[in-house]
């Protein structure tokens, strides 16, 4: 094994910037998905607030998993719900928004009523009696 000019030997070297380049991909993805959301945050709070005539489409649900390790050995598993709703407005487009689990499970497909949303954030949803 053939040392480089600090003495370190070229297998050992290469796993340091095998390392670096792996450490500082995950550090510009985690970078990047903080500046997204801030923007996607900033965005929705410079969006108009807009209430329109407008009819539950379909609902949908999303669950993630996550397993926690313990120094212990031992392993906790967690789960994560996310809500989702599409509405449709008279024009025929379509927009789908993240909702609560509480406003998830009030709303039903072909409820007819005031949707009021900014941006890409649901604010509420007001059906017709």
């Amino acid at each position: 094994m053939f040392n480089d000019p600090f003495g370190v030997p070229r297998m050992v070297g290469g796993f340091f910037s095998l390392f670096y380049i792996v450490f500082f991909l995950i550090l510009g993805l985690i970078v990047f998905v903080i500046i997204y959301n801030i923007k996607n945050w900033h965005k929705n709070n410079n969006s108009p607030r807009l209430t329109v005539e407008a009819s539950v489409v379909t609902k949908r649900m999303s669950t993630s998993h996550h397993d926690h390790h313990h120094a212990d050995n031992t392993v906790h598993t967690s789960y994560s719900n996310y809500y989702f709703a599409t509405f449709q407005f008279d024009s025929g487009d379509r927009m789908e928004l993240g909702v609560s689990g509480e406003q998830y499970g009030l709303l039903v497909e072909g409820d007819v009523g005031k949707l009021t949303f900014q941006g890409t954030r649901f604010l509420s949803f007001d059906r017709f009696r």
